[in-house]
């Protein structure tokens, strides 16, 4: 059986979100499925199968961190759209049905070009900045945002940018906050730059201490910064040690991802 490490919102190896990528015939037991994810030990593994010609989607997609099933993962949503294209398994846009219905990726180009996702964007609802979370992150915020049950985050509106890449939270104590995590942001200090915002990204309540860059944050992080910057089409520096780029799209209730590839590993799973 092919296994495939992608690193997903970046356009050369070794940066970017890495994300295992397994093609099946069908879905196995969940314990396996959580066994191989545990193995590959990445932030999210992806399994995905065929669907049946006629349906509404194209092909099943099931994402795994190491300790769990989770209901929405970006990168590695892209990392399947990518070695669908680079092994020529789908052609054109793909239709994956998922816990958080169907998602389309579009890609561009034969190879390596960009990969559009459309994502539902998530709901935010202010909410007073939680008693004992500035000691936990490791910063005052400014702003706090409910993301709504999809996402599962607390999105924490901080200074400034140096405040957001100079955070060493206390991950244990981070996890009382939300479902999932805290998505740590901040504009950017200079667009010139190539970006408009920045976020970090702290999920210790599904086995994620930080993850590199995370495509389902940034349904939350679009229309935040939209809303303040006054623009539709954004880009956001995840400003994790791998780093990556991720070009938002708010179209009302959908948020495009935009992005690119690289696989770095192309093996057999011999278990």
């Amino acid at each position: 059986m092919r296994i495939r490490i992608v690193d997903a919102f970046t356009d050369r190896p070794f940066a970017g979100n890495p994300a295992g990528v397994l093609l099946l015939d069908a879905f196995p037991e969940d314990d396996w499925l959580q066994r191989v994810a545990l193995e590959v030990n990445h932030a999210e593994t992806a399994f995905a199968h065929r669907l049946p010609e006629g349906g509404e989607a194209d092909w099943a997609l099931r994402w795994f961190t190491p300790v769990t099933e989770v209901a929405m993962c970006g990168h590695a949503t892209l990392a399947t759209a990518h070695v669908l294209r680079t092994t020529g398994a789908h052609e054109g846009p793909v239709r994956f049905a998922t816990r958080s219905g169907v998602l389309v990726a579009t890609t561009d180009g034969d190879g390596d070009g960009d990969i559009t996702l459309d994502f539902p964007t998530a709901p935010l609802t202010p909410v007073e900045v939680p008693e004992g979370v500035a000691q936990a992150l490791g910063a005052e915020p400014r702003t706090a945002l409910d993301t709504g049950p999809a996402v599962g985050d607390l999105l924490l509106e901080l200074a400034d940018e140096k405040t957001v890449r100079g955070l060493a939270p206390d991950h244990r104590a981070l996890a009382a906050y939300s479902t999932r995590g805290v998505i740590a942001t901040a504009r950017a200090e200079d667009p010139a730059r190539g970006y408009d915002f920045v976020s970090r990204c702290f999920f210790p309540n599904v086995g994620i201490d930080e993850d590199p860059v995370t495509g389902s944050a940034h349904t939350a992080l679009a229309p935040f910064w939209s809303g303040r910057l006054g623009r539709r089409d954004l880009t956001g520096l995840q400003a994790s040690p791998r780093s990556g780029l991720v070009r938002t799209g708010l179209r009302g209730e959908r948020t495009l991802l935009s992005g690119r590839a690289v696989t770095v590993i192309d093996g057999e799973l011999l278990a």
